[in-house]
């Protein structure tokens, strides 16, 4: 098969659902070797099943990214069983909804672990495999949210700009170490996959409007996303922004620097103002 991730062996945590299962189904049509890693094991092993009709050799295996002894069970048996690792691509992640204030620790604390320590566990249990490798590459995902903050997201906005500052620290270490394992930090914007619609919310925050608010930004489909990223990675470049609102959050990084900070809260006070009371509030007028 002639592509450039034909017999790569890759490894994709959250392949169960969303980018981490459309990265998988792409990179099997494209003849790659996969590991395929969820903490769903039936989701996992449907999305094992997807590539192996498609012709590739698929191993699935339930994961919790927070459990680091079975991360580095997994990536023994994966070098072990495939013969080395070149490519890692880290698309397991959870969102919360609701202020600082609202929020429940131990919510926050979810987050943190399996968005940022999740990803910085799994690329310490791989990377010796990497290292190993030809021509490694490590694939992590942050977030537009790791470009530009958001009010009712600040432990989500703080793994993703967590997951920035690693992987441009592990790829500055992996040049000045003189590694060939190369490093993109993927940067998503609003993609249409279920991660809201099982995230957790605080107290006083509404599930229902906040998934219409999600479909109705969505605009990207996984499958799109996956295409985006893998071209990236095939490109050896170092960031990947995924769909329209995420150019847009990096432009307006480099544009405003600091003041965006000003800026939202402006746009939202003046959103919530034309939206009007909300419905408890009429009722009860």
């Amino acid at each position: 098969m002639d592509s450039y991730y034909a017999g790569r062996v890759a490894v994709i945590t959250g392949a169960g659902s969303g980018i981490g299962r459309a990265l998988s189904v792409r990179l099997a049509a494209q003849g790659a070797i996969l590991t395929l890693l969820d903490l769903d094991g039936p989701a996992v092993a449907d999305t094992a099943r997807q590539c192996q009709a498609a012709g590739a050799r698929a191993r699935a295996d339930t994961v919790d990214v927070t459990d680091q002894d079975s991360l580095v069970r997994c990536a023994a048996e994966a070098a072990g069983e495939l013969g080395r690792v070149d490519l890692l691509l880290c698309a397991a992640g959870v969102i919360h909804t609701g202020t600082v204030q609202a929020s429940s620790w131990d919510d926050t604390r979810r987050v943190i672990d399996i968005n940022l320590l999740g990803a910085m566990g799994t690329v310490n249990a791989f990377l010796p495999h990497l290292l190993a490798s030809a021509a490694g590459h490590v694939v992590l995902c942050s977030s537009g949210f790791g470009i530009i903050a958001a009010p009712r997201f600040a432990a989500y906005s703080a793994s993703k700009f967590g997951v920035r500052g690693y992987a441009a620290a592990l790829a500055q270490e992996m040049a000045l170490g003189g590694h060939r394992v190369r490093v993109t930090c993927v940067y998503p914007g609003v993609v249409r996959t279920p991660i809201l619609a099982r995230g957790t919310f605080a107290e006083g925050e509404e599930p229902a409007a906040s998934a219409a608010s999600f479909d109705r930004l969505a605009r990207t489909e996984p499958e799109q996303a996956a295409e985006v990223i893998l071209r990236r990675v095939q490109q050896g470049r170092a960031r990947a922004l995924v769909g329209g609102d995420a150019w847009a959050a990096a432009a307006a990084e480099r544009a405003l620097g600091g003041a965006y900070q000003r800026l939202i809260p402006w746009i939202a006070r003046r959103a919530r103002r034309r939206a009007g009371p909300a419905p408890a509030a009429r009722l009860k007028a």
